[in-house]
């Protein structure tokens, strides 16, 4: 099995439960599990397949097919945003299948961080759908739905409202059991994912530093980094060492018109002095 992508399946009576996760593309091997799954109803769960392709998409489409004409049902469970988007583009993507629940994207824009919410299909009701309200577990307030509910709702106007049998949710509680803190996952915005339950959130990657302002020098200045014209305040908001600041240009005004008015003065000193030189000589 390639290291991309990864497939686990159980049988229980007709039904078969299949885990698939990793990255569907040119090198799955979605034909190597055909045979291992027999005529009754195949449960799918694609929660941790992180991406899908071209190449991808059009072997999952001729591989659905294939499960199909063996006289067998399909139901997709924990369908990832990565999933939801290629039901939304490819019309058979599901074949005559339906999608029993998926997970819905959201963003905290105060702790930067993204979740996925798994919700059930039928718990959706009729449009137009609008993504249930989900809190954020670091600042409990309401995260914004990280998409546009038009478009990622859209393949539920046109699913086929079948109800799954109930034999399907008593596969899943024993191959895939659930409780509240296990229907929702976390990342970071660089991409990571970690499943709640447990109680931790593993490790979470962290978002790149913002890189140091470079130093401006004018032509004819020496001064570097540190320097009148260097990072100044700037470089000190980032964390950098900053240089002396330039010199403040409002005092200097006052000075200048301080000076100009000592020499008026002093020429007016001088112009009557003249006067009256001028005036004693005469008389």
């Amino acid at each position: 099995m390639s290291q991309k992508f990864q497939a686990a399946v159980h049988h229980r009576d007709d039904v078969t439960f299949v885990k698939l996760s990793g990255v569907i593309d040119e090198d799955n091997e979605l034909t190597d599990l055909t045979d291992k799954i027999p005529r009754g109803t195949a449960i799918i769960d694609l929660g941790e397949v992180e991406r899908i392709n071209s190449c991808g998409v059009r072997d999952w489409v001729n591989w659905l097919s294939q499960i199909e004409t063996n006289s067998t049902k399909v139901v997709l469970v924990e369908c990832s945003p990565a999933i939801v988007a290629q039901i939304n583009l490819v019309n058979n993507f599901t074949g005559t299948g339906i999608v029993k629940s998926f997970y819905v994207p959201y963003f905290c824009p105060e702790c930067d961080e993204e979740k996925v919410l798994l919700v059930e299909s039928a718990d959706m009701g009729p449009p137009p759908h609008e993504p249930p309200v989900c809190r954020c577990d670091e600042c409990d307030l309401v995260m914004d739905f990280d998409d546009m509910p038009d478009s990622y709702f859209a393949f539920l106007a046109n699913q086929k409202h079948k109800t799954p049998p109930e034999k399907i949710n008593d596969v899943l509680h024993e191959f895939r059991p659930t409780n509240d803190s296990e229907k929702s996952k976390i990342r970071s915005r660089m991409g990571s994912t970690t499943s709640l339950s447990g109680g931790g959130r593993g490790s979470v990657s962290s978002l790149p530093s913002v890189p140091s302002l470079p130093s401006i020098a004018l032509p004819g200045n020496q001064s570097g980094p540190g320097g009148p014209y260097g990072q100044g305040s700037r470089g000190a908001a980032l964390g950098t060492n900053p240089g002396p600041t330039m010199p403040t240009v409002g005092p200097a005004i006052p000075q200048l018109r301080s000076g100009a008015l000592v020499y008026v003065l002093i020429g007016v000193l001088v112009a009557a002095i003249g006067v009256l030189g001028f005036l004693l000589f005469r008389g």
